[in-house]
């Protein structure tokens, strides 16, 4: 090879080390899952789901851990595939479609002149994970859109464990997941026992 085509070739090599030095890893996307029902077969009671508050702290794509104490870590390549609130609203959606076998469930906000029979508020007030839980507290509110009125309202603090250790998103997506099936549980029942009080 002639000298003189030394140098160009040194510089491509080097141009070829930094591209590949500063591509970036692929993003990892993960999301909330439904519990699995049988397709409901009701029509009521009618139910809406909505609003769903999240802390600020999680209001963000990136999935948030919580490791030592007051500390926090916030993944860089791991996000939620979508909004976290989102998520949260549409698996309580479908959670409750299958525990109340029920069609009609919606999402808040619903049209005024068609108010569901029942509405349901969630404020998260805690969604962490740590090296050996999960952990979910809700304060929620189940009352009649028509009148206003409260049926049932408390604060439920819930906890799924993990895998020894630092635990994967995925596991994490997965007891996010199961720890809002235990709180739709916990609303589907206070849902019924006010239908059977009234009946």
């Amino acid at each position: 090879m002639s000298t003189k085509f030394l140098p160009c070739a040194y510089l491509l090599a080097l141009i070829m080390l930094l591209a590949g030095c500063s591509t970036s890893p692929p993003n990892n996307y993960y999301l909330l899952s439904a519990h699995t029902f049988a397709t409901p077969t009701g029509a009521t009671p009618a139910v809406g789901v909505g609003p769903i508050r999240i802390p600020e702290y999680l209001n963000r794509q990136n999935i948030v851990y919580t490791r030592v104490e007051n500390a926090l870590q916030v993944a860089s390549i791991d996000l939620w595939a979508e909004p976290l609130g989102d998520g949260m609203q549409r698996v309580l959606v479908l959670n409750l479609t299958g525990l109340l076998n029920t069609q009609n469930v919606s999402s808040f906000p619903w049209h005024p002149e068609r108010a569901p029979e029942f509405g349901i508020e969630v404020n998260v007030l805690q969604l962490e994970a740590n090296e050996q839980q999960a952990l979910l507290t809700a304060e929620w509110v189940v009352y009649r859109p028509a009148s206003a009125g409260s049926v049932n309202r408390r604060i439920s603090q819930l906890q799924v464990p993990l895998p020894a250790g630092t635990a994967a998103p995925g596991q994490v997506a997965a007891a996010y997941s199961t720890l809002l099936f235990q709180l739709s549980e916990i609303i589907a029942a206070a849902i019924y026992a006010d239908r059977a009080n009234v009946n």
